[in-house]
């Protein structure tokens, strides 16, 4: 379910990206903290770490703190459900969150092999033992992924996730080698046109 030839092109990419990015990177920092000297209820760390499951195993996703501190204490490792409302983002996480940018620093956790460019999105440890309940258990076989074919299908009308995610299982399953990379590359491709329209990516 993690093929060597997608392993090294993961590893390459993701350096490479981080590499290429950095002077975004410094500019997102530059922003946090001018955020957080000016407006007082936006204080709190830069990066924060989520609980989730990669492969049936834990890890820490990393991101930039989108939320207010006070937000995300109630969050208790998953925030997603927070994001959605506006007015418990900072306003640098209101810019980070319609471009995606608050996920780039998982580009470390992709380097560590914790995850994958693509693959079914890390869920906390909880939801996916509720989904194993409901009888659907490809988390913990899989490696989770940046995006994946759930996240290309946002903005279309009755988009079932959990069926897409499959649908890329079954690919894995039938596919060997670098036929795995290419078939990524076209999601990753499609990532892009999503994140192009601004509109952010689903979990």
């Amino acid at each position: 379910m993690y093929p060597r030839q997608k392993r090294i092109v993961d590893l390459v990419l993701a350096t490479t990206v981080l590499v290429l990015l950095s002077p975004l990177l410094l500019l997102i920092v530059t922003a946090f903290g001018l955020d957080t000297l000016v407006v007082r209820r936006d204080r709190g760390r830069l990066l924060y770490a989520e609980r989730r499951i990669s492969r049936g195993r834990e890890f820490s996703l990393l991101k930039f703190r989108t939320l207010r501190e006070d937000v995300l204490m109630r969050a208790a490792g998953h925030a997603r459900p927070y994001e959605r409302d506006v007015a418990n983002l900072t306003v640098a996480g209101r810019l980070l969150k319609r471009w995606y940018l608050d996920e780039l620093p998982q580009l470390f956790n992709i380097v560590r092999g914790d995850m994958s460019f693509v693959g079914p999105r890390p869920w906390p440890p909880e939801l996916v033992e509720q989904q194993v309940r409901d009888g659907v258990d490809y988390r913990n076989h899989v490696v989770a992924g940046l995006t994946g074919a759930a996240q290309v299908t946002k903005g279309v009308p009755e988009a079932r996730y959990a069926a897409s995610d499959l649908d890329y299982v079954r690919e894995l399953n039938t596919r060997r080698g670098w036929s795995v990379v290419a078939y990524d590359l076209r999601l990753m491709v499609r990532t892009l046109g999503v994140l192009a329209r601004g509109q952010g990516l689903a979990d």
